[in-house]
């Protein structure tokens, strides 16, 4: 099998994971396309022009399995367990280095040492988590050498021939960071850099070094904008041990999909992948995830929300009037909506008596966002989910199946419906970019049309057209047979 015949393989499997995965994307770059290898070409010719590039020989150590050419500091020497034979390994990827000797092209990172010094310290928000930014600046603070950006051809055949000298080829690690200005249609005219530079770049951390050092290096050569910012994300283990195909504890992503669910993988890992440290994979974890968050919290709220035994004809309740203020029963719950800590609540509840319906406090869904907004989906989730069980909370302790018939309590009745419905339509809306599938049942059920289920209505109160709901009678869906997040069938372990 040839390269190409093999990366098509690899390729067309990721396509077949996103697809799975409900993962959409503008589009889906090949670095052997067509468009790529022009923009590749265009580039080192912009690297060149500018005095960045120099032909020279290297001499030093290079893994085969890294790819990766070392320095005398970045190896020692190991004595074969079996053997009393001697050889070299890389410090920090404990593979096998062997002594070479070649002519390439180097590109001149050590200039640029000073600019990417400056660089971070204007931007200390530029790399997230923020202890990746500490591994970043160690890395330039401790020197930069010039890199080697191509390989002989004769040892390196399959990829793009550096311009006018067919013997060697563009190294991957210049190559394949093009691949971000060429879906943005690089080379561009300067009217058209609509697209860059981007907002994120989100990789692993592993690649942290390619993408926080040598990439804005490159772009600073080439005169061109750096990214806005860089999120690198920890990884995967199993049993606290990096997953490989070795140690036999790869996870089959399209597997746990068919056994769990798409959207209740996704939850899982935005809930409790690391960032800053790597997340632990349990399948004991995604089941108790799904038992405890989905379906007693979130599943068990929306069926209270609509059920037939205490709101037989669907009608969506009235919003409250607070006509006497919030009631010291309906605090918690009010205020959390509004994302508020328990200390402000008291003293709200203490000070606030008349037209709380016209302090627009909106913080919870301000909170959430801000999460989001840096990427810390993990805590944004946690803050959705602790509203929900405070939601669930006031719904136990006000017992409306017992107040359903004395007419004295309808209000009481009506208040406790409509609290865990409007719960459950902010949390729904909120929720809609980690669950997409099933926040639009979630909102399908609660009768939530589709032009309202946009970020700006995610607040207390924007739901339902409410100032015309006695006059439309808007319902909630009639489909107590369709429970949201049914009793898990694990079809494989």
């Amino acid at each position: 099998m040839n390269p190409q015949e093999f990366c098509d393989q690899v390729s067309n499997k990721f396509k077949e994971l996103f697809d799975n995965a409900n993962i959409s994307y503008t589009t889906f770059i090949r670095t052997t396309e067509r468009r790529h290898k022009n923009a590749v070409k265009y580039f080192w010719k912009c690297l060149m022009d500018n005095g960045f590039i120099y032909k020279g020989k290297y001499d030093g150590w290079y893994s085969i399995s890294d790819e990766a050419f070392y320095n005398t500091s970045q190896v020692q020497e190991i004595q074969n367990p079996d053997s009393e034979e001697k050889s070299m390994i890389a410090i920090e990827s404990g593979q096998s280095v062997e002594w070479t000797t070649e002519e390439n092209y180097k590109f001149r990172l050590s200039e640029f040492q000073d600019k990417l010094k400056n660089w971070l310290h204007e931007n200390p928000q530029v790399i997230m988590p923020f202890n990746k930014f500490n591994e970043v600046k160690a890395w330039v603070d401790g020197g930069l050498a010039d890199l080697s950006i191509s390989r002989p051809h004769s040892r390196l055949d399959w990829g793009v021939d550096v311009p006018e000298d067919s013997e060697q080829t563009v190294y991957v690690w210049l190559d394949a960071l093009i691949n971000y200005l060429t879906v943005t249609g690089f080379p561009w005219s300067h009217e058209c850099m609509n697209e860059w530079p981007v907002d994120i770049h989100v990789i692993g951390k592993d690649i942290l070094k390619f993408h926080a050092v040598f990439w804005p290096a490159f772009l600073m050569a080439a005169n061109l904008p750096l990214p806005q910012k860089i999120l690198a994300h920890s990884h995967w283990t199993m049993e606290k041990q990096k997953m490989s195909k070795s140690r036999g504890n790869v996870v089959d992503p399209i597997k746990v999909m068919n056994n769990y669910g798409v959207d209740t993988i996704r939850y899982y890992l935005m809930r409790d992948g690391g960032m800053a440290d790597d997340g632990d994979y349990s399948d004991e974890n995604i089941k108790v995830r799904y038992r405890k968050d989905l379906a007693g919290q979130l599943g068990n709220l929306v069926s209270r929300s609509i059920s037939p035994a205490l709101n037989p004809s669907f009608v969506v309740p009235s919003a409250p009037k607070f006509l006497n203020g919030v009631t010291e029963k309906d605090a918690n719950l009010y205020y959390k909506l509004y994302g508020l800590s328990g200390k402000i609540c008291s003293l709200l509840l203490k000070f606030v008596k008349r037209n709380i319906n016209n302090i627009f406090f909106y913080y919870f869904t301000d909170l959430v966002d801000k999460h989001f907004q840096h990427m810390e989906f993990g805590k944004g989730l946690s803050l959705i989910f602790d509203t929900i069980a405070e939601a669930n909370k006031y719904f136990t302790n006000n017992e409306p199946w017992k107040l359903i018939n004395d007419i004295d309590q309808k209000e009481t009745v009506e208040n406790t419906l409509f609290y865990a419905a409007e719960t459950a339509r902010i949390s729904g809306i909120l929720l809609q970019p980690i669950m997409p599938t099933k926040m639009s049942e979630l909102l399908d059920k609660l009768g939530i049309q589709k032009d309202q289920r946009t970020w700006e209505y995610a607040k207390f109160g924007r739901g339902w057209n409410l100032k015309n709901n006695h006059d439309s009678k808007i319902k909630f869906q009639d489909d107590k047979k369709n429970v949201l997040f049914p009793k898990l069938k694990i079809i494989s372990e």
